[in-house]
């Protein structure tokens, strides 16, 4: 089973609160930090496959037109 986004993110806070210690020999230091590139590849494309999946769906002429999704600033 497919850990959620929110999961994965507490896993990546925990690695980086580890490597923050200086605790850790270079052997551990360097499994965590290779970990830690993993997990947030993860949520990389878990945010990739929620942006494509946010869209709009606009009534033009009668046809339905699907927009993407964009926030303005």
């Amino acid at each position: 089973m497919s850990k959620s986004f929110e999961q994965q993110m507490e896993m990546l806070e925990k690695i980086v609160e580890e490597l923050e210690k200086g605790d850790l020999n270079l052997d551990d230091s360097v499994a965590k930090f290779e970990e830690g590139i993993k997990i947030s590849k993860e949520c990389n494309k878990i945010l990739e496959e929620a942006e494509k999946k946010i869209t709009i769906l606009v009534n033009q002429d009668g046809q339905m037109k699907e927009e993407n999704f964009e926030i303005e600033e």
